[in-house]
């Protein structure tokens, strides 16, 4: 699926480019074949970031229910990552789909995760907040990721039952 996405996007590209340079069009329908692909650009990113099975760099929802946590620690090679699988909750509720995303390695987070799932395989559910860290400047706001948030990651309240 992925080969598939990248050879039409190339194909797509190359077709463009031919458009472009040997066409007799007039240069407002290039722009507009320019201004085209561009938005195509925009929704196959779109597409292809939703896909089902890969971790999403994006910020992990506000509210969450941890389900399962990966730790890839540092090496020589590697910067290490955190994979952390979570229900997000909505008003209250958690929404249909759990999703999977991908943390940059941080050992104080590490050693969060670890005791939630811990608990967690002994029955106490974990449910997680996370919040931008204060004072984003400059351009950080084009670069998704992980490493601008802080998350915090507690015991389930126990639901209350209505009175008989």
């Amino acid at each position: 699926m992925t080969l598939a996405v990248v050879l039409s996007l190339a194909a797509l590209a190359l077709l463009c480019v031919l458009a472009l340079l040997w066409s007799r069009w007039p240069a407002w329908l290039k722009g507009l074949l320019v201004a085209g692909v561009a938005a195509f650009y925009f929704f196959a990113d779109d597409a292809v970031h939703g896909m089902w099975g890969w971790p999403s760099a994006d910020p992990l929802p506000e509210r969450f229910v941890l389900l399962a946590a990966v730790i890839d620690e540092p090496t020589t090679k590697s910067p290490g990552a955190l994979f952390v699988w979570v229900h997000a909750i909505e008003n209250g509720k958690p929404v249909a789909q759990p999703r999977s995303y991908r943390l940059p390695y941080a050992k104080d987070l590490h050693s969060l995760l670890n005791e939630g799932i811990k608990k967690s395989r002994q029955g106490v559910s974990q449910m997680g907040t996370s919040e931008p860290k204060a004072g984003k400047r400059g351009l950080s706001w084009l670069r998704p990721g992980n490493d601008e948030q802080v998350i915090k990651i507690r015991d389930m309240p126990v639901p209350q039952l209505p009175e008989k």
